[in-house]
């Protein structure tokens, strides 16, 4: 019997969550804080709401994940522009730190993930799995 790809879906997402979080564990990095790092790597100063729509985040969970990433010296909350209802997310030296750290760890999964697997069959599958998730992150009417 052939796996379904909810299934196949599903399992690997938790491999992979469950190795990057075994390979971050002596950086005390807790669940959802390596996709915030990784999105303020290229995002430094992202608005809370732009973080919560690009990680798929609930807004309450982010305010949860951010206010212990700050608490650790990890990221900083700021003002721009004189808005006071608007805060802003900056790495601060720990969170680059850190965050590259993620990033070194995301680059030995991706390696481990695509082992064996021909460059063609690699950037067909991503190609087609960038499809998959714009389909699935459309509005259906």
């Amino acid at each position: 019997m052939q796996p379904s790809f909810h299934y196949l879906l599903m399992a690997n997402q938790a491999i992979f969550h469950k190795k990057l979080l075994a390979g971050l564990r002596d950086t005390g990095l807790t669940l959802g804080q390596p996709k915030v790092l990784d999105y303020l790597g290229d995002h430094d100063g992202a608005s809370q709401k732009e973080i919560a729509t690009a990680c798929h985040i609930e807004p309450a969970s982010l305010t949860s994940i951010l206010n212990r990433m700050e608490e650790r010296g990890m990221v900083e909350r700021r003002m721009l522009h004189g808005n006071r209802r608007s805060f802003y997310i900056f790495l601060t030296d720990r969170g680059r730190a850190l965050q590259g750290s993620v990033q070194e760890m995301f680059d030995s999964l991706e390696e481990d993930t695509f082992h064996g697997i021909s460059p063609e069959d690699r950037s067909a599958f991503l190609r087609v799995f960038y499809a998959i998730y714009q389909n699935l992150s459309e509005e259906k009417e």
